[in-house]
């Protein structure tokens, strides 16, 4: 059993704080203590950056590759919000009228500038448009955006087509705009029914505002609604995180995300929290009992789960464009701040409003960042795809990619014991805690295959949030 010898010296020769890193640590309670902290946001290995005098000729080149008959995706960024949120990592600009029409102008053209590619040829099958608060933007604007998305991508027939939101704006002028111009998935920041927590985390309306516009949406019947739920707030004790899950099954929603809340170093919320102007949020360990508690009673509900964080409540939610971005699919980005991946390669676009809209003018693709992908990328699209579903093939994985994987299941050996996986015929599948530390189990996976085929020890050490 050469093979696995090999995996087993990795794991026997890890630091011991690289080994509880990894793996974890040892406990009679893995939904609490698993690993110590989170410690990516995003599981991930990446490739090496290009030089960056190269970018425009690689995305040039990107533009003649066709498809292949492969998904595509499109990710469309709108950097506007009425006001932060104190949680929020991703603000850009505050809204104003003309700066939203300036910039809707350079992202028409920017949707326009290579439409006639080859590599815009084949069907787009879900576009995002995410920000920021896209449902910010005029209704005019909105519309403008709209159709030049129908004008200049070529849509499948049943092209999943989302815009993302926030409760404030769901007015009729700006609802039938979206629906008219095409919408068909609308997915809104809720983050908590709950009046308290909304107005102390600065979300604008309350909760029978909340589930009265949830209602007037959902009576268009054209396009399936869907919220996200954040638990760990300020004010957001057990018993209102159970009220805000138990509201999940009379709303007029057909699915919904719950992710946990990050505390970033040196976010608002942080300071609010520092200051003693918010009482202090959920631990780590006070999140996953959130997460169990959520998932425990949804699991007795008709309802889908499709994904470790994604509950299905209808036949109308597909969720593609999440489950494409995490299979690897192509994703092509427009407007500031946009990140995609095209011809083998990651990119992100000029996040600064005025650089960007310079940079369109100039007929110049945006682009701030490209990276490389990693030279075993599709086997690692493929564990992430696999985990985020909540299981894994080693077998399946071992006969598409590099027999050597198989040494894998001596780690999962480990997580099982320690009650993060349950070991079928072929297939792990993560426990309620595997789900729970989901990003720490695909960034040790990553990391794993990647010392086992390429020799390569590149283990990410920091943590996600200030709370653990």
């Amino acid at each position: 059993m050469k093979h696995t010898r090999i995996f087993q010296e990795i794991l026997d020769t890890m630091e011991p704080d690289i080994f509880a890193l990894v793996v974890g640590q040892e406990t009679n309670n893995p939904l609490q203590d698993a690993f110590s902290t989170k410690r990516v946001l995003h599981a991930d290995v990446r490739g090496a950056m290009p030089d960056r005098a190269k970018w425009p000729a690689l995305w040039q080149a990107a533009l003649e590759q066709r498809g292949e008959t492969k998904k595509r995706s499109a990710y469309i960024h709108i950097p506007f919000c009425l006001k932060k949120c104190l949680y929020c990592g991703f603000f850009q600009n505050y809204c104003q009228d003309d700066a939203e029409t300036a910039y809707i102008d350079r992202l028409v053209a920017e949707l326009k500038m290579n439409a006639a590619s080859p590599g815009f040829a084949d069907p787009v099958n879900a576009v995002f448009i995410g920000g920021g608060t896209p449902s910010s933007l005029s209704a005019a604007n909105a519309g403008r955006m709209l159709q030049a998305v129908k004008d200049y991508l070529p849509l499948a027939n049943d092209c999943e087509l989302t815009l993302e939101g926030r409760i404030y704006d769901l007015i009729p002028e700006k609802m039938e705009t979206w629906l008219e111009q095409g919408v068909n998935r609308i997915s809104l920041g809720v983050q908590s029914f709950d009046t308290k927590v909304r107005r102390a985390v600065g979300r604008l309306d309350d909760r029978e505002t909340v589930l009265r516009r949830l209602e007037a949406l959902s009576a268009y019947n054209q396009a399936a609604v869907i919220v996200d739920l954040i638990y760990g707030l300020p004010f957001q004790t057990p018993e209102v995180w159970q009220e805000d899950i138990a509201t999940l099954k009379t709303a007029a929603v057909d699915g919904w995300d719950l992710y946990q809340l990050n505390v970033y170093e040196n976010s608002a919320l942080k300071k609010e929290i520092d200051a003693g102007r918010l009482p202090a949020v959920a631990t780590i360990r006070e999140q996953a009992e959130l997460f169990a508690a959520a998932h425990n009673t949804i699991s007795g509900w008709p309802v889908s789960q499709i994904s470790v964080c994604h509950w299905a409540k209808t036949n109308r939610e597909r969720n593609m464009y999440n489950i494409m971005a995490q299979q690897g699919h192509t994703m092509l980005p427009f407007g500031a701040g946009a990140g995609g991946k095209v011809g083998g390669f990651s990119l992100m676009q000029d996040r600064d409003m005025s650089r960007y809209m310079q940079r369109i003018d100039n007929q110049e693709k945006p682009i701030m960042m490209m990276m490389a992908a990693h030279e075993s990328v599709s086997l690692h699209d493929a564990v992430k795809n696999q985990l985020k579903l909540g299981y894994l093939d080693i077998g399946q994985l071992a006969e598409d990619f590099d027999p050597r994987l198989s040494e894998l299941e001596e780690l999962l050996a480990i997580w099982e014991k320690r009650g993060l996986l349950q070991r079928g015929s072929g297939i792990s599948r993560l426990t309620v805690a595997g789900q729970f530390w989901y990003g720490n189990i695909t960034q040790s996976v990553l990391e794993c295959v990647n010392t086992l085929l390429h020799g390569e020890r590149s283990w990410t050490m920091h943590k996600v949030a200030a709370q653990g």
